[in-house]
């Protein structure tokens, strides 16, 4: 008897799982994920990663188990492991998810499907998220972002029937990170992997913690606890954008039947559509790298090749990603993202754009670096994000960060700076964001020796901004750079009016 296989890769859960339900409704499925070790030892892999994953796989066999089925796990290349298994067993069919990941899983899709095809085994993937494959024209993906979501979620089918007895198919145990062949990790995730924690984020979020999430998301003092959180169980695949967004649209449901009744909390509709806006933002972003899979290393706008590239400063990036760059709303940021593999989405685009402009670093080694620190790593968010806070795809805004205006704006009191930079506590609040500007008798005053106790800045904020300006708009205007911007927007560009903006034309 033929295996069907249910291929899991990034969706480690079994409700909201098209490839599951449709397997196991046609008879016994053999349950598989492979460790590839061309993606365990690739650049954008951290130990950090390889805990959640492991833990993410975790739930899921004790999920199986209780369907009747478990998880296999094997270790090898593909299609190589499911040549092995076709010639010991036989495979009938290939069930999972279309995967928008790095150019490596790019290529290892390529590779199975061009075997299934040679084969003449039947390789089904079906869509996961609002990522549309083969699409069309941009105008096209608003509309079917929002059908996708109205479908219902997919339930967990009641059982999910094993392989025969006698086929015995043996499984390697979870990889340790010695096994994988990774440096000791640095720190434990932050967040536990699998689908009861998954659930248990999302639940908090809507019901108490996202209650100020419109208002508290921009400061990386209050949006640790205010945001979702759920950026690493949708990376993974634990929860699936379209049971958050259901979710996200039962609460406001529920809400708005309390109005009735009792006092409800107005930021409450105001939190849960800009959720819901942001879900719509996850797709969009990874939809450019799905139509582009070159974005993860080549500039979405040609006319900038060169900008950068041959100017790269290795001191820079070492004092950046070291958080020795003596501004303390950068350092503070990287300190807390090296320690807790999260920072929220403007500290993160501050980061960035202080890597792009102030240092003039190109982006893709400082993406490369955050790619192992973010635990919720999503190459299509990524890489579109590193490359529009370095102003290189020619169609969106130049935003060049203050990190001063930043400290001021998100931590007025210096909280989160001497939180993550303990060797400035007795500086004052006025000299907090830039402490160089303290004279001398100052410094020893407050206790704080800049180039002692604290770096000098690694450049001047005044003549960098100045600098990374004029290049950054005279490539920008150049005829070239707004002939392939054109061409850009008419791939990549947002065609989305989100719940948020229809919620505040409406209000």
């Amino acid at each position: 008897m033929a295996l069907q296989i249910v291929w899991f890769r990034r969706d480690l859960r079994t409700t909201d799982h098209a490839a599951l339900a449709t397997a196991a409704a046609r008879g016994p499925c053999l349950c598989l994920f492979v460790y590839e070790p061309e993606q365990l030892q690739a650049p954008d892999f951290d130990p950090i990663h390889l805990e959640f994953l492991n833990q993410s796989l975790a739930s899921l066999d004790r999920r199986l188990q209780q369907l009747g089925n478990r998880l296999v796990l094997k270790i090898g290349r593909l299609p190589d492991v499911f040549v092995e298994l076709h010639r010991e067993f036989g495979i009938s069919a290939i069930y999972g998810h279309e995967e928008t990941g790095n150019w490596l899983s790019y290529q290892r899709d390529r590779r199975v499907r061009a075997w299934a095809r040679a084969t003449g085994i039947p390789c089904r993937e079906f869509p996961g998220n609002g990522v549309v494959r083969r699409l069309a024209s941009r105008d096209d993906w608003s509309a079917i972002w929002k059908q996708r979501m109205r479908q219902p979620v997919i339930p967990e089918p009641a059982t999910v029937p094993p392989p025969p007895p006698h086929i015995r198919i043996p499984s390697v145990s979870l990889r340790t990170w010695q096994q994988a062949g990774l440096s000791a990790p640095r720190i434990s995730p932050p967040q536990t992997g699998g689908r009861e924690a998954a659930v248990e984020y999302l639940h908090s979020f809507l019901h108490s913690r996202g209650l100020h999430y419109r208002s508290e998301m921009s400061s990386p003092l209050t949006a640790a606890e205010s945001c979702s959180r759920i950026s690493p169980c949708l990376s993974f695949g634990c929860l699936s954008v379209r049971e958050a967004v259901h979710a996200g649209r039962q609460r406001l449901l529920q809400l708005r039947h309390e109005q009735h009744l009792t006092h409800v909390d107005p930021a409450w509709f105001q939190s849960l559509a800009s959720f819901e806006s942001r879900l719509a933002w996850h797709c969009h972003f990874i939809q450019k790298l799905e139509d582009e899979p070159t974005i993860e290393f080549r500039n979405v706008n040609p006319a900038f090749d060169g900008l950068r590239e041959n100017e790269f400063r290795q001191d820079h990036f070492e004092a950046w990603q070291q958080a020795v760059t003596g501004y303390p709303m950068v350092d503070a940021c990287m300190r807390s993202l090296r320690a807790g593999a999260w920072i929220n989405f403007r500290m993160r685009a501050m980061l960035m754009s202080f890597a792009a402009y102030h240092l003039w670093l190109h982006w893709r080694q400082p993406a490369l670096q955050l790619d192992r620190l973010f635990l919720d790593y999503e190459p299509g968010i990524h890489y579109c994000q590193c490359q529009m806070q370095s102003g290189v795809t020619g169609i969106n805004a130049i935003r060049i960060y203050s990190p001063a205006r930043q400290a001021a704006d998100q931590d007025p009191r210096g909280d989160f700076i001497r939180q993550w930079g303990p060797e400035l506590e007795g500086v004052p609040d006025e000299y907090l964001a830039e402490p160089h500007h303290m004279t001398r008798l100052q410094q020893d005053l407050f206790g704080c020796r800049i180039g002692r106790d604290y770096p000098v800045p690694v450049v001047q904020h005044e003549t960098a901004f100045k600098t990374a300006q004029q290049r950054i708009f005279a490539a920008r205007d150049s005829a070239i750079a707004r002939l392939n911007a054109r061409k850009v927007y008419e791939k990549h560009g947002s065609r989305i009016r989100t719940m948020e903006q229809r919620t505040r034309n409406e209000g």
